[in-house]
């Protein structure tokens, strides 16, 4: 007999092969919790479309010692590993090497289950992206942003394999509600299929704690929709309360370890179906309406644009084609950037120094630019992507100084900073540049900003990860709802704005 308390085998590829492959093991409470759904409708065999250490194959077998055992499993060192956590050969045979997520034609199945790949786009390969934003175009009669990932595709092709009231259960990272494809997913899966519950974990009780991803799991049915759904947050790990819910009819009973509520489907895709009901008012004041926002500065090549003050003047650069720079988010551990902190920076021989050459021809440029330019050449970096978009490539593109920048996706609570040196960020920043340039306004937008209750509300709006880790795009950072009851006090008024940027 198995046991379902043992940590899985992970000999053979380290962390790096496994972000690849996209493979992080579902653990057993959880695995065994979403078979339990996934069988409760009364099916007789279990499709995993991902089959990997067969954490699924082993719910199912605790479950029932009848279900039938069908998969799809790409990576046969895969298998391997689900044989050596205590899976019998004959539990093995039927799955199929394939590539589930890139076949057409697949059965249709009454109870499917998985934790798919985490891929995301950007590893996946130009051929094999095209082809799945054309699978999606045609299952949802419109175009997926191209940020979707491998699970994203996962998810589409196994609801299309989902027969008439079967129930499907998927374990994916929160991005599947939060990415920028997010409202065109979700408004088509919940007008074609009966969205029945959402569960999300606390930081304390996430089945991946060593791993950058927040996960849900999502629970649906190839049924009627319904208007609402059920959403449950785990307190807990390891907690039985998880598994006797999914298998119980996802009845709304909460406890200290499964707090669960019903939920208007409308309500979850405005708010993300990944977060907590909101409780803002609606069309309340948002951040877009007192400062819009910009990514910072995107290199491409930071080793040679990003310099310290010792490789400045080694160079011989001039001041006029250096900028004073911030390029990642550990380089500010307080809520404020002054001049101060950018000597120290330079003491410590961190880059403080944007390497910031204009659109001129080359022999406009000093001797020392131009030599330092031809060593870029050299190293090649004229092809790197990025780089190779820009006429002439060299050209850095620019932005003022912003009084705020917003510090996103660190090992720190994501926080606005003060810009008091006026230097520009690089990528892990993003600008923010009040509409009125008043300083009273600035300084009080500056308080507002840095209220706890705004900084709680990030989380509406940004895109969560392992760790309490937030990422929010320009975008979505100017929808960030400001506490009108705090904006009143500070006397804050975005009125005029629209005439005064």
């Amino acid at each position: 007999m198995v046991n379902h308390n043992q940590t899985l085998p992970r000999a053979g590829p380290g962390r790096e092969a496994l972000r690849e492959k996209g493979q992080f093991w579902t653990p057993d409470w959880v695995a065994e919790a979403m078979v339990g759904y996934a069988l409760a409708g009364g099916a007789d065999t279990l499709f995993d479309p991902a089959v990997g250490a067969g954490a699924f194959f082993r719910a199912a077998k605790l479950i029932s010692r009848d279900v039938r055992l069908r998969g799809v499993e790409k990576d046969p060192a895969a298998l391997a590993q689900a044989e050596a956590s205590g899976l019998a050969k004959a539990d093995l045979q039927g799955v199929e090497i394939a590539d589930f997520v890139s076949r057409d034609g697949a059965r249709p199945w009454s109870a499917i289950v998985a934790n798919p790949p985490y891929i995301r786009h950007h590893r996946l390969p130009p051929e094999l992206k095209a082809g799945l934003r054309a699978f999606a175009k045609r299952l949802l009669g419109q175009s997926l942003d191209g940020r979707a990932g491998l699970h994203i595709y996962f998810l589409l092709r196994a609801l299309e394999s989902l027969e008439p009231d079967g129930r499907l259960a998927f374990i994916i990272p929160a991005d599947a509600c939060e990415g920028v494809f997010a409202p065109v997913l979700w408004r088509w899966i919940v007008t074609t299929y009966r969205l029945e519950g959402v569960i999300t974990f606390t930081r304390e009780a996430s089945p991946f704690p060593k791993v950058d991803t927040n996960p849900v799991i999502v629970l649906i049915r190839n049924g009627a929709p319904l208007p609402h759904f059920q959403w449950a947050q785990c307190r807990r790990a390891e907690t039985a309360a998880l598994k006797d819910w999914l298998g119980g009819g996802l009845d709304n009973l909460s406890s200290d370890d499964l707090y669960v509520c019903e939920r208007e489907i409308e309500e979850g895709l405005a708010t993300g179906l990944s977060r907590a009901r909101a409780t803002l008012e609606a069309n309340g004041p948002v951040l877009g309406e007192f400062a819009h926002v910009l990514r910072g500065i995107a290199t491409g090549a930071n080793d040679f644009f990003f310099l310290t003050l010792g490789q400045a003047e080694e160079l011989g650069i001039a001041p006029e084609f250096l900028l004073p720079a911030v390029g990642r988010t550990r380089d500010v551990p307080g809520d404020e950037i002054t001049a101060q902190l950018l000597g120290e920076l330079d003491g410590r021989g961190r880059p403080t120094l944007l390497f910031a050459p204009d659109g001129r021809a080359r022999d406009q440029f000093p001797a020392a630019v131009r030599r330092y330019l031809s060593k870029g050449e050299q190293a090649g970096l004229q092809h790197r992507a990025l780089i190779s978009q820009r006429r002439p490539w060299y050209k850095m593109e620019t932005r003022q100084a912003p009084p705020f920048l917003f510090a996103y996706l660190g090992r720190r609570n994501a926080r606005f900073i003060r810009n008091r040196a006026g230097c520009v960020p690089l990528t892990s920043f993003l600008c923010v540049y009040p509409r009125i340039e008043e300083p009273s306004f600035v300084e009080s937008l500056w308080q507002a900003l840095n209220h706890p209750d705004t900084l709680n509300n990030l989380s509406l709006v940004g895109k969560t990860y392992g760790n309490g880790a937030i990422k929010v795009e320009p975008r979505a950072l100017e929808r960030l709802p400001l506490p009108a009851r705090l904006l009143s006090r500070l006397k804050l008024s975005h009125r005029g704005t629209e005439t005064r940027r």
